[in-house]
């Protein structure tokens, strides 16, 4: 006599509590970019569930998820912590970004006709000193999408996705760099002399400071310390540059 056995399907997570995992990642990776929590600090499941009104299944997806993307950790007896900021990690980083960069300024200027967004970064980049910006979230957001329409406009798009990779996981300290006003008013001359480089096809020179700009920016966040951060972080509520 066979014996029937019961083959039992699981059935995937219901919408809802994918969309509660998303927010609650979304609202935790913010708080992470904001260092409204800080490198080292104790993440509490029960917390964050009643502060997003989710129930601890989403909140551990999301954790989980931030413990992938390398944000976050958990030890058996102390729970979930932010790990501190890696800066061998990012330097490792910050080469694969020169890499990139470099490559699509080449390609840019071995192109017959320069590329619409060259254009459209000239008006953003090239300004008098009186007109920039100096809200420091607005900036970082600015200096992305610099790098990123320089890559994109080579016209390799896994260059461009990689970028973007790169992009994401070094955002946490890259921010860092508009908290301080020198470091805003090299980043507007640098971008506007890389993009009168680019226009001329002038590769090498292009290349060359791209690499000294992306440097220049790596060497300021690993001067940041633990009380840089503090500082930083009041910076960037207040909208101080």
């Amino acid at each position: 006599m066979s014996t029937a056995h019961t083959i039992r399907i699981a059935k995937p997570p219901s919408t809802k509590r994918v969309n509660l995992a998303d927010r609650v990642y979304a609202q935790l990776k913010a708080e992470l970019f904001d260092f409204q929590l800080m490198p080292g600090d104790p993440i509490s499941e029960n917390e964050i569930a009643e502060r997003t009104q989710a129930s601890r299944t989403p909140v551990r997806e999301a954790l989980f998820r931030l413990q992938r993307d390398g944000y976050v950790d958990v030890q058996a007896r102390n729970g979930w912590y932010v790990k501190p900021l890696d800066f061998d990690a990012f330097d490792e980083l910050y080469d694969v970004r020169i890499t990139l960069e470099c490559v699509a300024a080449q390609r840019l200027c071995a192109l017959d006709n320069r590329p619409p967004a060259l254009t459209g970064l000239d008006a953003t980049w090239g300004i008098d000193t009186a007109r920039r910006e100096t809200d420091s979230t607005t900036l970082w957001q600015l200096d992305e999408q610099f790098h990123a329409e320089i890559v994109a406009a080579a016209g390799n798009r896994e260059m461009a996705r990689i970028h973007r990779d790169v992009t994401e996981r070094i955002r946490i300290v890259r921010r860092l760099d508009f908290v301080k006003p020198a470091r805003v008013d090299a980043t507007y001359d640098e971008h506007a002399a890389i993009l009168r480089l680019l226009g001329e096809r002038h590769a090498e020179p292009a290349q060359h400071l791209l690499e000294a700009h992306i440097k220049a920016s790596r060497d300021a966040v690993r001067q940041i310390t633990l009380h840089g951060l503090f500082e930083a972080r009041d910076a960037i509520r207040t909208g101080a540059a």
